[in-house]
């Protein structure tokens, strides 16, 4: 059995579960490496906390291609549009948790389950209990093993040489909009399966929104631009953000840069085993605070990176749980000043045995453009 799905199960037989449920989504990719693309037919995984053979409840035109990539053995139970999927849900709840299967909670993805599966099997077994299984699964993820480092590295990797690509075309004249479907291009091209989020292109004034949806600004001399993107490779993601400038910016946004730069820095050097993802904010935190720019950053120093773009940890104030060796997130403060620029550099980060390593090298010192004519 995989280590993955064991871990699983030891933690759902500690916690008094009978097992797990779980949907086509990234928990079961995570465990299985099955892909489904989301749709309206009863898919459910089931994985009893005593360790018997997990039952997938798949449509029969899934049955074949699911059965030929599982990574391990489980019993399959296949439902026809004919038929609909109820018997063949209670088929696989018995096989999987047999009569005793009310007797405990059913441990579910809340932030993924859809009313039909719940319905589904409350149906099926009627007085069933559940409860949520997400942070038990996000704290199991948060770890990473070699072989997610490795494609995590290539995500990188690729971002990297696509942002390369993409900066020596940036110019003034051109939109936001023109510039994020370039670099969409320019990912797609190094390498990529595909974005890991929409990204933004968020130029001058508009760069002081941390969240800006790309618009058809178009990019002035002076701007600083935030380029935010990501890259998934075989289900991993990477996440950078670098901050660049078209022709030599205002000597206050090249001031702003440096103190970003060094929070950025700052955080990085904070990260290491033990250490928790409030600590690492504070030291981020710290160095933009200190140079008296504390309410512009108005967002966490970053967050958990894996096979979401957004998973645990998370490294604010309050989130207070060590982190171990494997643990990959992103560095990322930044400074907001409304109605002028933005900045934000954003890192990419693994916590090793011996400290932390950044997983993105792209030059972290500020890029300026030739800001030369508008075309």
């Amino acid at each position: 059995m995989p280590a993955r799905l064991e871990r699983l199960i030891d933690r759902l037989a500690a916690g008094g579960w009978a097992g797990a449920a779980l949907m086509p989504a990234t928990n079961l990719a995570y465990l299985t490496g099955l892909q489904f693309h989301p749709g309206k037919r009863l898919t459910l995984l089931l994985i009893p906390a005593s360790g018997a053979q997990p039952v997938m409840v798949v449509p029969q035109l899934e049955l074949e291609r699911v059965r030929a990539a599982a990574p391990f053995a489980m019993q399959y139970v296949a439902w026809s549009d004919a038929e609909g999927p109820l018997r063949a849900l209670a088929a696989g709840m018995e096989a999987a948790f047999g009569s005793g299967a009310l007797a405990k909670p059913l441990a579910v993805e809340h932030t993924v389950m859809r009313v039909m599966e719940l319905r589904a099997l409350e149906t099926v077994a009627p007085g069933l209990q559940t409860g949520d299984v997400d942070p038990l699964l996000s704290e199991l993820r948060m770890v990473k093993d070699a072989e997610e480092l490795a494609l995590m590295e290539r995500a990188v990797a690729i971002v990297e040489q696509a942002l390369h690509a993409f900066i020596a075309q940036v110019r003034p004249g051109l939109s936001e909009r023109a510039l994020s479907r370039m670099l969409s291009d320019a990912i797609i091209a190094a390498g990529a399966d595909s974005e890991s989020f929409a990204n933004m292109v968020a130029s001058g004034p508009n760069a002081a929104n941390p969240h800006h949806e790309n618009s058809d600004r178009l990019l002035q001399p002076g701007d600083l631009v935030i380029i935010d993107c990501g890259a998934v490779y075989h289900g991993y993601h990477s996440d950078i953000t670098r901050t660049i400038a078209i022709g030599e910016p205002e000597p206050a946004a090249r001031h702003v840069y440096e103190i970003v730069l060094a929070a950025n820095a700052a955080g990085r050097a904070a990260a290491r085993p033990g250490a928790s993802g409030a600590e690492i904010d504070a030291a981020a935190r710290t160095v933009i605070e200190a140079a008296g720019y504390g309410a512009a950053f108005v967002h966490r120093t970053g967050h958990g990176l894996g096979r979401e773009t957004h998973e645990l940890p998370n490294i604010v104030a309050g989130s207070d749980t060590p982190l171990l060796p494997g643990t990959t997130f992103t560095v990322e403060p930044g400074i907001y000043l409304p109605g002028r620029f933005g900045v934000r550099i954003e890192d990419d980060v693994v916590i090793t045995a011996e400290g932390s390593r950044s997983l993105t090298s792209f030059p972290r010192e500020l890029i300026v453009v030739e800001a030369g004519s508008l075309p």
